[in-house]
């Protein structure tokens, strides 16, 4: 999910004739969110009129080429080889056409993951405006002289090396990042900072203010401003997830009515010895809080899956199908980044399918065929994504109070937009793991275990579909020591359920085969196929009657017979 801004940008040339100032800002394309966002303000410096030239060219430079970049860079580096390229570059050109000569200041920011990154070099500034308090995050490269606090020490394309200033931070939906030239800053008090970040929420009314205000108290020189006001974080990168929460402390043990991190809690809900969720409220809403049982705080492993679980449940947000996924949110929607190590998620009324089971609640068919449609919404969008769940089951299916259908706990989920270092090498509950993991096929031995893919989150949806019918396991329950066993075919669901149609016998008898060449290929072609078998009458099996010349053919069989017996007895009568 990209970066949801409000951007505003304004650059006036002020009372010279040439504006000499430059302000882009680009945001990634569809392919591009590892890279993030980037915005740069550039000051250029003339002698013979190539103050603009330089600012533009080191702008447009640094907006082009930051994308193509490896996506792995941390975005200090990006900036640095490309600076440091482009500052070669435009020394040379100086010193080949001296004494005419262009230079620039340049602010520049980057916006990735949950963090930005800051770029400076000459008088240009980054400004932060969180929660009412604003921080200047640069320093300008001037003499330290008063009368002579306009003249550069560092610019790009002064120096044949360029020394660049960086800094990095947490991001946090509400912050205002804010690029000026000196024309703005210059000629602006703190006091005046404030009361028009105050009085102007929209990014492009404060970008315009800051200029009016800057030219309208004397300013003499060029003035810009660019605003990006952070109104929803992207999805950071997972290895930068897991680092930012491998130091993190769990949560103490929580009561109800306990304040924790800005929430009240209101209940434990779970504790399974591995994790612990609690129901807890904010602002008038209620989230479920999952986090680590302490006895868990040192796995290294449990830790990470948790960390992913909640990245993966971001990560998939966006598309229509994702309502079929519990929403987790990147950090509280009404604070700063989490202190603790947790994952927040939204709170839905409902329970498990397992549950449903436990309970001993009856399943009709068009119920269970209205589960399975939704959790194969639910896996087209993860395997979409090359997101294999790896542990369909009861157990991870919620059903709404909604009436929507939730694919639950990603932690042991293999993903293939990053490394798998959180999900363990084998991982599901064994009896709803397709037999090829277990290295087996028609009951003989493979050469070794093949590793999961899609299809084996549809077997256990097909499992898990015949349990709901039949409330058995149609290859019988397997431990957790025990290796799958699938030397038959299992019974007709039909024959243990009768109201089950002979259409959906067929579909659930494809999905739960034994040969991985018999099942469906994808998500889609498994929803089409209960599409289909739905539109016809729901009607279950005929009952099996004699056929009506069993009598006949009965009466046939003793006519034979009985001139059998006759001949052998004409044969052997003594004569």
């Amino acid at each position: 999910m990209p970066f949801q801004l409000d951007i505003g940008h304004c650059s006036q040339p002020g009372p010279k004739p040439v504006n000499e100032d430059y302000c882009a800002v680009r945001l990634p394309g569809a392919q591009e969110a590892a890279w993030g966002a980037i915005a740069a303000v550039a000051d250029g410096v003339s002698q013979g009129g190539h103050g603009r030239e330089a600012a533009q060219t080191t702008v447009h430079t640094l907006l082009s080429d930051f994308h193509s970049t490896p996506p792995g860079w941390d975005a200090s580096v990006a900036l640095e080889r490309i600076l440091a390229a482009h500052n070669a570059w435009l020394a040379g050109t100086n010193q080949r056409r001296a004494p005419a000569m262009g230079l620039t200041a340049l602010t520049a920011v980057v916006l990735r993951g949950h963090r930005y990154t800051v770029a400076h070099v000459g008088d240009t500034r980054a400004y932060l405006l969180r929660q009412g308090q604003m921080d200047c995050l640069t320093n300008d490269h001037v003499l330290p002289q008063r009368d002579l606090a306009h003249q550069l020490v560092r610019a790009v394309g002064l120096h044949e090396r360029l020394a660049v200033d960086y800094v990095q931070g947490d991001l946090q939906v509400g912050d205002v990042l804010i690029l000026t030239t000196d024309g703005v800053h210059g000629r602006l008090h703190a006091r005046q900072w404030r009361t028009l970040c105050q009085s102007h929420e929209g990014a492009q009314e404060l970008a315009n203010a800051l200029v009016a205000a800057a030219l309208q108290a004397g300013g003499k020189d060029n003035a810009s401003a660019l605003v990006l006001r952070v109104q929803g974080l992207q999805i950071q990168p997972l290895q930068e997830a897991l680092q930012q929460a491998a130091h993190l402390p769990l949560p103490p043990p929580l009561r109800p009515g306990d304040l924790f991190e800005g929430f009240r809690v209101s209940a434990l809900v779970a504790d399974n010895g591995v994790h612990r969720i609690y129901q807890v409220r904010a602002a008038d809403q209620t989230y479920a809080l999952k986090t680590l049982h302490p006895a868990r705080a040192q796995d290294t492993q449990e830790r990470s899956m948790l960390v992913q679980e909640a990245w993966l449940a971001q990560h998939m947000q966006g598309s229509p199908a994702a309502r079929h996924l519990v929403r987790s949110h990147p950090q509280p929607p009404h604070g700063p980044p989490p202190a603790h190590l947790y994952a927040l998620y939204d709170w839905h009324r409902g329970q498990t399918l397992q549950q449903w089971l436990d309970k001993g609640q009856p399943v009709g068919v068009e119920q269970c065929l209205q589960w399975g449609l939704q959790a194969l919404s639910a896996l087209a969008l993860l395997h979409g994504q090359g997101v294999v769940h790896r542990d369909i089951k009861p157990g991870n299916l919620h059903w709404g109070d909604d009436q929507v259908l939730r694919l639950i706990d990603l932690g042991v989920a293999l993903c293939a937009h990053e490394s798998a270092q959180a999900a363990p090498a084998r991982a599901g509950t064994p009896s709803y793991i397709n037999p090829e993991q277990w290295g087996l096929r028609d009951g003989g031995a493979l050469g070794s275990p093949q590793p999961p893919d899609a299809r084996s989150d549809l077997f256990a949806l097909g499992v898990t579909l015949y349990q709901m019918l039949t409330r058995t396991l149609p290859y019988g329950e397997v431990l957790p020591h025990q290796v799958g066993r699938y030397a038959r075919d299992p019974q007709a669901a039909s024959q243990l359920n009768p109201s089950v149609p002979h259409w959906l016998d067929a579909v659930l008898a494809r999905a739960i085969a034994r040969d991985a060449r018999e099942r469906f290929a994808s998500a889609e072609s498994f929803r089409l196929a209960l599409e289909r078998g739905a539109q016809g009458p729901m009607r279950a099996p005929p009952a099996t009657a004699p056929a009506p010349d069993l009598g006949w053919k009965l009466a046939l069989a003793v006519s034979v017979l009985l001139n059998l017996l006759l001949v052998l007895w004409l044969v052997f009568l003594p004569k």
